[in-house]
């Protein structure tokens, strides 16, 4: 699912919003500590594998796919 909401680029802040809105959770800091540093450690899987990149756009960091 991760790797999906990074198809057109997306910001860390704006994947831990849609992955709580889809689970329709409600965070609050211990969540946001626990949740973002397990999707923080998916991304850098992620792009250990080779699969996602980033670029920072207007001053923010974008998770999208790798262009082939």
């Amino acid at each position: 699912m991760i790797y999906d909401m990074c198809k057109n680029g997306i910001t860390f802040e704006e994947l831990l919003k849609n992955i709580f809105d889809k689970y329709k959770l409600s965070i609050n800091a211990n969540q946001y500590v626990l949740v973002g540093s397990t999707i923080k450690s998916y991304l850098s899987y992620l792009l250990n594998e080779d699969k996602i990149i980033y670029e920072f756009i207007n001053n923010k960091m974008l998770w999208k796919h790798k262009n082939i």
